[in-house]
């Protein structure tokens, strides 16, 4: 063996027991208990406090390279191996050129090539007059399509019109892959008030509930007529869980997500010009957050994933709502900010595992990933659950230190980090 990993607490077959795991060649060969005799290159023996957790995947980082500043694929690896995230899946819109052709994925994967702590893996961009695309990006390796149904914000990533989006989800059926939609509507948003000023009511009124119950509604009736797999991502509003449920009761392919800062932060907290919780879809109220609780507990919401959207500074227009980047940077902190919540309601760590790493990897088409079993990829990361630690965003391996984290209390510490059975950095160190 290449190592064995020895735990007082591993998570195997969604229950904690004493284990040995074996890896060998990248992959778990061996699991026994946890005195085994297991003949390996190196022993190593997980800390008492701690527990051996598969890696986290997650399936929604905007990594925004090539060709802005706003993050990297090195610093945006780093922090997430400090998190125990061991795969992470880039959006296609905020980088240049937006992966919406093979040429551009070509160039993102360059810019990635030797820049990564973690294992990478890309979504297609879905935007008017690019079906001929979709068909030789999924032969080039993208894990499926994404699209918006609203603004996206970037000029070179267009919204689909309702008609578009049905042709596009006919093309993504034809290819048996899978639409992430940015489910907001352009109908609702365009009748509405724009945002201004510093105060986050203002913001709030800007994208109502109304936006996304109706954009939920469109994916989920061209799920049904199409056939095609659609996942609803960073659902906000609880306004659309119904709607969700009763499209998975009537065996329509449909699954959606929410996001930590929906799970943690409420409207009635954000203060005026505290643009670093600008997102789209907002943070609503404190009701409408253990109402996500709720829908996650019941498998109405499926998964937790960052959306990790980061920006430079100075795009968070110095608290002004109507001109500020909408996104959050919480990439190192995903994992922990979940467990910090779930923690306290009651949930465990088969929970946030399930969540945030068997789900979002089974989302991408990964099936050698997610889980402690005999076979699968060695991605591990020893978690200490009952640790806590300030934030301090000035010392978080992201590029630029602005987020809504900053000086939140978190329960839960990375020891460490492991991809295909080697440690993904030297000493993650303090790992807030």
């Amino acid at each position: 063996m290449q190592c064995v990993l020895r735990a007082d607490q591993a998570l195997v077959d969604g229950h904690l027991r004493p284990a040995s795991v074996g890896v060998s060649g990248g992959r778990i060969e061996f699991i026994g208990p946890v005195d085994a005799d297991c003949s390996a290159a190196e022993e190593i023996r997980i800390p008492d406090s701690a527990v051996l957790l598969p890696g986290f995947v997650d399936t929604h980082v905007h990594i925004n390279d090539p060709g802005t500043d706003w993050e990297g694929f090195d610093t945006a690896t780093a922090a997430a191996a400090a998190a125990g995230t061991t795969t992470l899946v880039d959006m296609p819109l905020d980088c240049d050129p937006v992966t919406t052709s093979v040429a551009a994925l070509t160039v993102k994967k360059a810019a990635a090539e030797d820049n990564c702590h973690v294992d990478m893996g890309y979504w297609g961009g879905v935007v008017p007059g690019n079906l001929d695309q979709l068909a030789p990006l999924q032969r080039a390796g993208v894990r499926g399509f994404k699209c918006f149904l609203a603004d996206s914000g970037n000029p070179q990533f267009p919204r689909l019109t309702p008609a578009q989006f049905r042709d596009a989800m006919a093309r993504v059926a034809e290819l048996g892959s899978v639409m992430l939609v940015h489910a907001e509507s352009h109908r609702v948003i365009g009748a509405g008030p724009a945002p201004s000023g510093r105060r986050y009511r203002s913001f709030l009124a800007s994208r109502p509930d109304a936006a996304e119950a109706d954009a939920v509604a469109l994916v989920i009736d061209t799920a049904r007529e199409t056939g095609a797999r659609a996942h609803v991502v960073h659902v906000a509003s609880a306004a659309v869980l119904s709607r969700l449920a009763a499209a998975k009761r009537a065996g329509i392919a449909v699954t959606a997500e929410t996001c930590p800062h929906y799970l943690t932060f409420t409207a009635e907290a954000v203060p005026d010009g505290g643009t670093e919780f600008a997102c789209c879809p907002p943070i609503r109220d404190g009701a409408n957050r253990e109402m996500l609780w709720s829908a996650l507990h019941d498998g109405t919401l499926d998964l937790v994933v960052s959306d990790h959207s980061p920006c430079a500074p100075q795009l968070k227009a110095g608290g002004d709502f109507g001109r500020a980047f909408g996104g959050i940077s919480s990439l190192q902190l995903s994992p922990r900010v979940v467990w910090t919540q779930a923690a306290a309601r009651g949930f465990g760590l088969a929970d946030l595992s399930r969540w945030m790493s068997e789900r979002p990897a089974a989302l991408a088409g990964y099936s050698d990933r997610g889980r402690i079993a005999v076979g699968m990829r060695a991605d591990l990361c020893s978690f200490d659950p009952d640790v806590e630690e300030t934030v301090s965003a000035a010392t978080l391996r992201h590029r630029h230190p602005v987020s809504p984290y900053d000086g939140v209390r978190l329960r839960g510490s990375v020891l460490q980090t492991w991809v295909a059975g080697r440690p993904a950095l030297a000493r993650i160190g303090e790992s807030v």
